[in-house]
């Protein structure tokens, strides 16, 4: 889930003002990696009934769980104040940022969610009239949009915005790019949480365990 996150949907993080969503991506990654490491250790200490080996392993266990569960935490939390945020963000990088030489990614970002959700803008496809990009004297007075709010994309069919030639969608890609990011983070959340009950499972075996080998050496 966090690779996923991370790789397929990088593009669409850089909307964004706020790290929460990466950084629950980039924790659930770091406790997946941690999980399959540990786990040859409490196999081993198991077998063998090592009880200084299953004491780190469950010190190991219980901050792995915590991970976990503050992914899931931070991503349920986010979820409710992401709205006002991808609406200035969005809108910023649009009129500012879209297609100057120094944010050749952010641009890239932008032509590939218009593309991917079908849409124009960030709250309808008039938003790129205040654009630097189409404002330069390069473009001015020829293109209204981006190449890449065209239905067909090809070069400079952003000259025309009729309804035939550009997505108009109701909202613009905000509305979208929204939903898109909520049911993301609510994934991410209930990956997090669920995952981390099985741990806390786990964590409770493990210490009974260590606790019986304790119980046993005193007898």
């Amino acid at each position: 889930m966090g690779l996923w996150t991370l790789l397929e949907k990088s593009s669409y993080i850089s909307f964004l003002a706020n790290s929460t969503l990466s950084v629950s991506a980039y924790i659930l990654l770091f406790a997946g990696a941690v999980v399959m490491i540990t786990g040859f250790l409490g196999c081993c200490s198991l077998i063998r009934e090592h009880k200084t080996c299953l004491s780190i392993y469950l010190a190991i266990l219980i901050s792995v769980y915590t991970a976990e569960l503050a992914a899931g935490v931070l991503s349920y939390m986010y979820y409710e104040t992401i709205s006002e945020e991808l609406k200035e963000s969005l809108n910023e990088t649009i009129v500012h940022n879209y297609g100057q030489p120094e944010m050749k990614d952010v641009t890239y970002a932008v032509d590939h969610l218009q593309q991917d959700f079908r849409c124009c803008g960030s709250t309808s496809y008039e938003d790129w009239s205040y654009s630097l990009y189409i404002s330069t004297a390069e473009y001015s007075g020829h293109r209204k949009v981006p190449d890449s709010c065209c239905k067909t994309m090809t070069t400079t069919c952003g000259e025309r915005d009729h309804p035939s030639n550009i997505y108009k969608t109701e909202g613009g890609c905000i509305t979208i790019l929204e939903k898109f990011i909520q049911e993301h983070l609510l994934l991410i959340g209930a990956v997090s949480i669920g995952i981390a009950c099985f741990q806390l499972a786990g964590v409770m075996l493990s210490a009974c365990f260590l606790h019986i080998l304790y119980k046993e050496e005193k007898e």
